[in-house]
């Protein structure tokens, strides 16, 4: 079974509802699959939100509808309207909750999504026999070099130093796009930058960490430190085994001030 059905059978199998075969095969994929048991996670709290925590009303919904057109605050003895309005902001506070979960939850596994790519092409920096398809000269040799060969232009305000020294780029390609690839080293580690344009693809928005002017996503991902930002119409992927505090200073200065 998809990934997507899946994620159609979670809360049947969470309620126990499935057939044995089903079940069996719901516990098998989920076993193998980090991103569907982050989902079944959050369907599980949404459950729990959902049918546990909120108030419970036995009237009709057309009695539901007739109360609430009737009801209001200048007709109801302010005493009676306020125990009203406690239960129902309670409930809204809750389903709240449930839907900040949810985007939370969405964030980190399109968050996954991006930084497993940088790590897989990160990798294919340190495996290919010529992964430099432009040695460096300086950022201004290796900056030209992309023109005519990417659709957009890559920016990048850092030229490599004594810390961080600029080996050259490449062109590769990031999810479904193309990407300026420059390498750098610090010491005997190398570090891949990817650049794509940012548009289409879903570039973290929570838990994230400042880092000069911008603030960036740290994830680990195969052993390596994975660093992901937006910068205006572009979108940004270090990756290295340098640690993630060595990795958020290069990806300062590569934002430049």
């Amino acid at each position: 079974m998809t990934c997507a059905e899946i994620r159609e059978h979670l809360l049947e199998y969470q309620r126990k509802q499935l057939a044995e075969s089903l079940r069996v095969e719901v516990d098998q994929h989920l076993a193998s699959c980090a991103d569907c048991r982050h989902w079944a996670e959050g369907e599980r709290a949404t459950t729990d939100l959902l049918e546990r925590r909120l108030p419970r009303y036995s009237a009709p919904l057309e009695l539901k509808r007739r109360l609430e057109a009737r009801w209001a605050p200048s007709a109801v003895p302010r005493w009676r309207w306020a125990r009203a309005i406690v239960p129902l902001a309670a409930a809204a506070t809750l389903v709240a909750g449930g839907t900040f979960f949810w985007q939370r939850h969405a964030d980190r596994v399109d968050a996954n999504r991006l930084v497993a790519e940088a790590a897989n092409d990160h990798l294919r920096v340190l495996y290919s026999e010529h992964p430099l398809d432009i040695p460096s000269g300086g950022i201004h040799q290796v900056k030209p070099w992309f023109q005519g060969r990417l659709d957009f232009v890559p920016v990048v305000a850092f030229d490599g130093d004594a810390d961080f020294m600029l080996q050259g780029g490449a062109v590769g390609y990031f999810i479904d796009r193309k990407a300026a690839v420059l390498v750098y080293k610090r010491r005997l580690h190398t570090i891949s930058l990817m650049i794509v344009r940012a548009d289409g693809l879903p570039w973290p928005t929570h838990d994230l960490q400042r880092m000069g002017r911008l603030k960036a996503r740290v994830e680990r991902s195969r052993g390596f430190s994975v660093v992901l930002w937006r910068d205006g119409e572009l979108g940004y992927a270090l990756a290295s085994d340098l640690n993630a505090a060595e990795l958020l200073d290069l990806g300062a200065k590569i934002a430049g001030p």
